[in-house]
């Protein structure tokens, strides 16, 4: 399916096309179809030819929402790295187990073409997908807070309701194995039915050149896809597609350790925050009834 969704995408960049308003609806009714069935290099390469290709297919964005130029761009680029998420998550053939820990959690890893070596986690986590949504992307600059791999997150522009453009700065590694590295993301969230998908890609903005002394990495396309537990629907099947170039002089084996380990720690730091959260709305609960008692 995703082949023939790419090339009806592509058409649309043609001149002769372009303005075909059927063209454009039919894209997106595609796209729509596989977020509902799914309900050497490093990414440099693809990332660079989704900035490009953006510029070409966000006209229709730009005249149907009222978007800028810029801003229908950014939504283009956020779309994009759904769209390739999706599609390599949904091949699933020729992926290699990285690590397993204790409780079931897994990293797989697989070697594509086009953006090199992606890592998938796949965990199942105790609540459901709309509280871990509103934690991820309604509280996504207090990350910092909970995980000490990131340092900071920040929200330097808002478009629509599903884009956003993000900068974030990690933290350096255990050992100073990978010192800090900063990204300049677009982010594209997006809930079909029960399922939250929260997608990015690194791009650029104006409000966020890059900072001496501080390398800036690229990651893209990733993807986080939560859904209903088959076996609990109170519980979420978590997946996390992540595509990332450190940039710097890092040989691989220290590299696919680093981001295999960080997608494990993820994982236990959100456990541990909804955990804390779902304590401390407990004890509200518990306080707001014995003031009513008395």
């Amino acid at each position: 399916m995703f082949p023939a969704t790419f090339k009806l995408c592509a058409g649309i960049s043609y001149r002769h096309t372009r303005n075909m308003t059927g063209l454009r609806k039919s894209a997106v009714v595609a796209i729509s179809h596989e977020l509902n069935r799914l309900a050497g290099p490093g990414p440099s390469n693809w990332i660079s030819h989704v900035r490009r290709r953006s510029s070409l297919l966000s006209s229709r964005i730009e005249e149907e929402q009222g978007y800028s130029e810029e801003e229908a761009s950014y939504v283009k680029q956020g779309e994009d790295a759904l769209q390739k998420a999706i599609s390599i998550l949904s091949e699933q053939d020729g992926w290699t187990t990285e690590t397993v820990a204790a409780n079931g959690d897994r990293v797989l890893s697989k070697v594509l073409p086009d953006i090199g070596k992606v890592f998938r986690l796949e965990v199942v986590l105790d609540q459901h997908p709309d509280s871990l949504y509103g934690e991820l992307v309604g509280n996504m600059e207090q990350m910092g807070e909970w995980n000490p791999n990131v340092k900071q997150v920040k929200i330097l522009q808002r478009i629509g309701q599903d884009t956003m453009i993000t900068h974030e700065v990690s933290a350096e590694t255990p050992g100073r194995v990978v010192g800090p590295r900063d990204f300049v993301s677009v982010r594209c969230a997006k809930r079909r039915g029960s399922t939250c998908f929260l997608a990015g890609m690194s791009t650029q903005h104006p409000n966020m050149p890059e900072q001496r002394g501080v390398i800036r990495a690229e990651n893209g396309p990733t993807c986080i896809i939560m859904k209903p537990s088959a076996e609990d629907p109170n519980r979420t099947k978590f997946t996390w597609l992540l595509s990332i170039d450190l940039k710097g002089w890092i040989p691989k084996t220290i590299i696919n350790k680093v981001l295999s380990q960080t997608q494990v720690d993820f994982a236990n730091h959100l456990r541990q925050r909804m955990s804390h959260h779902g304590s401390t709305e407990a004890a509200h609960h518990g306080s707001t009834e014995m003031a009513h008692v008395c």
